[in-house]
């Protein structure tokens, strides 16, 4: 329904002529009256009886008038609603990544952003790479920062960071303790690995397979804290994101010649969607902070 028309009732209704409403709105007299007469039609009963002292109300008149006001005040606050999310003044920016974006990049990110918009809300959600996409593309979250490479092509992608990943030890482990350590100096140590199937953890297995060395994993863990205090408590090593590192004590990195290993880390979003406003400010801030 037009909410003209509503509007226009709204004001014969209140004023109790159509003379003075006309007035009111800025319209002439025949075109709020051919106004009234439409909306009488479109709902099939008369609504004003028309006299020489103005326009009365009938008894649905009565009813519509309640129901119209209803109507303009839901309509007004819907409005007002998407102009604050437009001001980021409201809104929820709902994203999920892995361990590393969710304890070491996000959190940044979303201290920054609430600090110039501190009205906007945070929905995220930890898991792997794939999970995340597939939240993605059903449109569970809007967002994610998950590990390339990401074959969905319902994904728009945007690269984001590349994630320098280290051996840790506890200080006083014996390979902490030597000046050069060889990638054959781990095979058969003990190892705290991230979860099979993961994204990260098929880079690692791949870097040590091509360089021939086998380890020995002996524990599994999702969290990048979880398993740093595991290497702080067991002696166990363990390959995290270099970004995992700051402010450890007891738990140090231990470079290895000849290894290298590394991976990039991307924004994603479903292709073709349309980001709220706040996703949208929340995307270009992120990537900001990581150039």
């Amino acid at each position: 329904m037009d909410l003209t028309l509503l509007r226009s009732f709204l004001a014969v209704a209140e004023s109790g002529a159509i003379t003075g409403a006309a007035e009111r709105i800025g319209v002439t007299q025949s075109a709020l009256s051919r106004r009234i007469q439409q909306l009488e039609q479109h709902l099939g009963v008369a609504l004003l009886v028309r006299g020489r002292k103005g326009a009365a109300l009938t008894e649905i008149g009565r009813l519509v008038q309640s129901e119209a006001q209803g109507i303009i005040a839901r309509y007004e606050q819907m409005r007002e609603m998407v102009s604050s999310q437009q001001r980021l003044e409201g809104g929820t920016v709902r994203i999920g990544g892995g361990a590393t974006a969710v304890s070491f990049i996000l959190p940044e990110a979303i201290a920054a952003f609430q600090g110039a918009h501190p009205h906007v809300r945070f929905q995220m959600r930890e898991a792997g790479s794939s999970e995340i996409a597939d939240d993605v593309v059903a449109g569970h979250l809007e967002l994610g920062v998950v590990t390339l490479p990401v074959r969905d092509r319902e994904l728009d992608v945007t690269p984001l960071a590349t994630d320098r990943i280290v051996l840790v030890a506890r200080h006083d482990h014996a390979l902490a303790q030597r000046r050069r350590v060889r990638i054959q100096d781990l095979a058969d140590q003990a190892f705290v690995a991230f979860e099979a199937g993961s994204a990260l953890r098929h880079i690692i297995d791949g870097k040590l397979r091509d360089a021939g060395v086998e380890v020995n994993v002996v524990m599994e863990l999702r969290s990048i804290p979880a398993i740093l205090r595991m290497v702080s408590t067991t002696g166990n090593l363990a390959f995290v994101s270099q970004l995992g590192m700051e402010q450890q004590n007891d738990v140090v990195a231990v470079p290895v010649q000849g290894l290298r290993i590394e991976r990039r880390l991307a924004v994603i979003a479903r292709r073709g969607a349309v980001l709220s406003p706040a996703a949208a400010a929340f995307t270009t801030r992120l990537l900001s902070l990581q150039h």
